[in-house]
């Protein structure tokens, strides 16, 4: 492909560099617009993997018809099969009307799953029937719909172990997988890095009518020399704010440094999927609760015992009727057995979890106990249990909780 027609697409879609990476994801795009054939992009966070089912579409037969960009992981589990393909009137609670979903408005477009990766099982059955035929049906209806539709798919987690995990189907995987995309991290397009820090610098000059910033050579070594963890995105920050805050239009090292995250937690790469991270801080949070809980009972427990257990002693001194264990225990509730006076003691009460009950056994516990008391409330209990509303449900079908 000649460099012209490059350059014509950059040039379109504001798309800055000459990386050979960069340029290569750019040809295979172009090659594949024509066709119908389904598309994954993928690349780190922040390298700008929208723009490709952008080009994509506006190359292909399809350029006049609905392009439909969808955020998968924005949208919550429980609403994600009527976003994407509708529903009916009376469906679910709050289905006041028949509503067209995604794949039904982008009929003879395109349509871009963003973050396909977060996914549920359940939407990714459904979507594998859209690829392989074509067909669909809206939530709370038995009827089959077509749709003609180009799917391009985009994620910056590894999928394939995803698949490994249980997380996402092979069978998809490989249905989106048509024609990959892999889309470089700035750290592969050193080349690129000036020139984009440039053309920010340049559009934040020209909005606040400022003076451009200026790298010495030194600076622009640094510049390119860092990681860039967070990719275009983080690059593109540190030039807006240089911009905004430094009074100084020449930018030395010493400037640039304060800007940059210490490299020394950047040095091995790693593609972070928000959900992981998310899931982690809920089931680390959840935990902690459930220990301390647990911990509050166990010193309840005490207490009640001590308690018996000196009601037990006094009315053995004062009363010459209660000379038998068994009467004592007939006086008192028959709900709270009296263990023997052997039994109280302290070393058999252990300030810990029972080895007996496993993570997923806590976890299903503190959950119901969050729901009890807040009435079935998925968003109360979410909120005394610091994780988010779609992780909890996410956590009720995965322990097999009934509400």
């Amino acid at each position: 492909m000649d460099n012209s027609t490059l350059l014509s697409v950059k040039q379109r879609f504001g798309i800055i560099g000459n990386s050979p990476l960069l340029n290569r994801a750019l040809e295979v795009a172009l090659r594949v617009a024509p066709t119908d054939l389904t598309v994954l992009v993928t690349g780190e966070s922040g390298v700008g993997k929208e723009f490709f089912p952008q080009v994509i579409h506006a190359h292909s037969a399809r350029k006049h018809n609905k392009y439909v960009a969808v955020n998968c992981g924005a949208i919550p589990e429980g609403t994600i099969d009527s976003e994407l393909f509708g529903h009916e009137k009376g469906s679910f609670t709050g289905a006041i009307e028949a509503r067209k979903g995604y794949f039904e408005e982008a009929d003879g477009g395109t349509i871009f799953l963003d973050e396909v990766g977060e996914l549920p099982l359940a939407t990714q059955v459904r979507l594998l029937r859209v690829l392989q035929t074509g067909e669909f049906m809206r939530v709370g209806s038995a009827k089959v719909q077509k749709t003609n539709v180009r799917v391009v798919a985009a994620t910056n987690s590894n999928l394939m172990k995803a698949i490994a995990d249980g997380r996402f189907r092979e069978d998809l995987y490989y249905r989106l997988n048509t024609v990959p995309i892999v889309v470089p991290a700035l750290r592969e397009r050193t080349e690129d890095i000036y020139l984009l820090f440039r053309r920010f610098a340049a559009d934040v000059a020209v909005q606040y009518k400022m003076p451009a910033i200026a790298l010495n050579e030194q600076a622009r070594t640094m510049l390119e020399n860092y990681y860039w963890r967070g990719n275009v995105r983080q690059l593109k920050n540190v030039a807006e704010q240089i911009s905004a805050i430094e009074e100084s239009r020449d930018i030395t090292p010493q400037i640039l440094a304060k800007y940059l995250i210490d490299e020394s937690s950047a040095t091995s790469p790693s593609v972070t999927q928000s959900a992981k991270v998310e899931d982690m801080n809920s089931e680390r949070e959840l935990l902690y609760k459930i220990l301390f809980d647990m911990r509050s009972d166990i010193n309840d427990l005490k207490r009640m015992m001590a308690d018996l257990h000196s009601g037990y002693s006094s009315y053995r001194t004062t009363s010459p009727m209660a000379t038998d264990k068994n009467e004592v225990k007939a006086l008192l509730p028959h709900t709270t057995p009296i263990p023997a006076e052997e039994e109280y003691a302290e070393s058999e009460i252990v300030d810990e979890v029972p080895r007996e009950m496993t993570k997923a056994d806590m976890q299903r516990e503190q959950i119901v106990k969050a729901l009890r008391r807040n009435g079935g409330s998925r968003r109360a209990a979410a909120a005394e249990l610091f994780m988010s509303e779609r992780t909890l449900y996410r956590k009720i079908k995965e322990l097999n909780i009934e509400e």
